[in-house]
């Protein structure tokens, strides 16, 4: 089943090991140890995250490390660019808002 991306990272915990393995590669074992919940847990939200291509597995030995898959990251982010815009309008208003405000304030207490 093919999980939606923004499905993966709408969960904290899942949030959380991105973040953790945007620093490096680590086990699932590894990656537990960060949590206070099961390894059963943590392998459920890397099962996710994995479906949704967000990290990939890679098999060194007897072990599996799992490392986050950057092309996935990008196409997060370009969906929240189209958004950056418009965010940036809104707090450029909201400058000017409080720019008048400011300066009407002033004008009010100096001619107190």
């Amino acid at each position: 089943m093919r999980r939606d991306i923004f499905q993966a990272v709408a969960d904290p915990t899942r949030r959380a090991i991105i973040v953790l393995l945007a620093v490096q590669a680590m086990t699932p074992n590894a990656i537990a140890d960060n949590f206070h919940t099961t390894r059963q847990a943590v392998s459920k939200h890397l099962r996710i995250l994995t479906e949704c291509e967000i990290v990939k597995q890679e098999h060194k030995g007897r072990e599996i490390f799992y490392s986050l898959e950057m092309d996935k990251m990008k196409e997060i982010d370009k969906w929240l660019e189209q958004f950056k815009t418009v965010w940036e309008s809104r707090f450029n208003q909201l400058d000017d808002v409080l720019v008048t405000i400011k300066t009407r304030k002033d004008e009010n207490q100096s001619a107190s």
